[in-house]
C-alpha cells in the first residue's frame, strides 16, 4: 500500500463490545454473576444487527484487535504482502484473509498439513481462497520451523517480500492490541477469561485490567506450555509481567479442535437456555464448558461477576 490506510475504518470495528449479563442457575445458585463480552459483536452496533453482508466477511472476535496493529505495521512499512501460519481450520487465518480482501493486501497463508494439497478445501480454507489468500501447504516439519528467521528467508525467497505475522496473530503488537479487551473491562467484573490457543489475547487483556480484577485462561491445546508463552509475550511486548492471571489446563478436550458429545451437547444447551447463535466449540464452547465446571466446584467466590469473552462466531463445521 502506497498511501496511508485508516485501519479502523477498513475492518469496520465498532468497539467496545457489549457485555450481555446471563442468567444461569449453575452460577446463581453459587451466587456467581455471569457476563459475556460478545467479541463476535464488534463488528455490529452494540445489540444490533452484525455489519452489512455474510458474517464471515470480516474479522471478527479477538481477531481483529490482534490483527489490526499487525496491519498498521504493514501499511507503514510499505509491503505489499502479509504472510502468515495456521491449521487447516485456522480462525486466524481466515481473520487475515479477509482483513487483506477489505485493506487490498495480498495474503500467504502457510498452512499445517503437505497432504491437504491435493484434497479439496474445507470450508474454512475455501473462504481463505476466496477472500484472495493464497495457500501454501508445507509438511509438519517445516511448519515446526515456523518461528525461524532461516524459514521465513526461504518463505520470502519464494513469494516476495512480505511482512511475517506470527501463528495466531500472537506477538508484541497483537498483546499490546489486546490490552483494550482488558481495559473495557475495568469495573465490570472480578475474573476476566478467555480460551487460549496461542496466549496472545489473555497477554495483553490481563496487562489491561485493574488491580484486584484477574484474568483466566482456558487453554485449548494439550502440553502445559502456555503460562511461559504468555511470560514471554508479556516481557516482548511490555518489558515484565502484567496483571494478575491463571490457567485452567483441565478442559482442552483431548486437544486443538478436538470436540466430543458431552462438549457439544453443552454448546447446544447452552445457546438454547440463553437465546445465543450457535456456540464456536473450538473455543468458545471450551471457555464456558470450564466456567460452568468451576463454578460448580465452588473456584469463584460468592457475590463475585466473572465474564466470559466470546471471542468469535461458529464456522460451518468439518465434519
Amino acid at each position: 500500500m502506497s498511501h496511508p490506510v485508516d485501519i479502523a475504518a477498513a475492518l469496520r470495528p465498532r468497539p467496545p463490545s457489549p457485555l450481555q449479563e446471563v442468567e444461569d442457575e449453575r452460577f446463581t445458585r453459587r451466587g456467581v454473576r455471569l457476563l459475556l463480552k460478545r467479541e463476535d459483536l464488534v463488528h455490529a452496533a452494540a445489540g444490533g444487527p452484525a455489519a452489512p453482508g455474510p458474517v464471515d466477511l470480516y474479522p471478527s472476535g479477538n481477531k481483529w484487535r490482534k490483527l489490526a496493529p499487525n496491519l498498521r505495521a504493514v501499511a507503514e512499512s510499505g509491503h505489499r504482502r502479509l504472510l502468515t501460519f495456521g491449521g487447516a481450520y485456522s480462525n486466524h487465518l481466515r481473520a487475515t484473509a479477509a482483513a487483506g480482501r477489505l485493506l487490498g493486501v495480498r495474503t500467504v497463508g502457510v498452512v499445517r498439513g503437505h497432504e491437504l494439497a491435493d484434497r479439496p478445501l474445507n470450508p474454512s480454507l475455501a473462504r481463505c481462497a476466496e477472500d484472495g489468500m493464497l495457500l501454501h501447504f508445507v509438511t509438519r516439519a517445516d511448519y515446526r520451523r515456523r518461528a525461524d528467521p532461516a524459514f521465513h528467508h526461504e518463505l520470502r525467497a519464494r513469494f516476495g517480500p512480505c511482512a511475517v505475522v506470527p501463528e495466531g496473530g500472537s506477538n508484541a503488537a497483537a498483546v499490546r492490541g489486546c490490552a483494550a479487551l482488558g481495559a473495557e473491562l475495568r469495573g465490570h467484573t472480578d475474573v476476566a477469561a478467555v480460551a487460549c490457543g496461542t496466549g496472545g489475547t489473555l497477554a495483553g487483556m490481563a496487562a489491561g485490567l485493574s488491580a484486584g480484577q484477574r484474568g483466566l485462561g482456558v487453554p485449548v491445546l494439550k502440553g502445559g506450555f502456555l503460562a511461559g508463552e504468555i511470560a514471554r509475550l508479556q516481557r516482548e511486548s511490555f518489558g515484565g509481567p502484567r496483571g494478575d492471571w491463571w490457567l485452567e489446563e483441565r478442559f482442552h478436550g483431548g486437544g486443538y479442535a478436538k470436540t466430543g458429545p458431552e462438549l457439544s451437547d453443552f454448546a447446544a444447551d447452552f445457546a438454547r437456555r440463553h437465546g445465543l447463535p450457535a456456540l464456536e466449540e473450538t473455543y468458545v464452547a471450551k471457555l464456558l464448558f470450564a466456567l460452568t465446571r468451576l463454578a460448580q466446584e465452588g473456584a469463584f467466590p460468592r457475590g463475585g461477576t466473572v465474564t466470559a469473552v466470546v471471542t468469535g462466531r461458529a464456522f460451518p463445521s468439518k465434519r
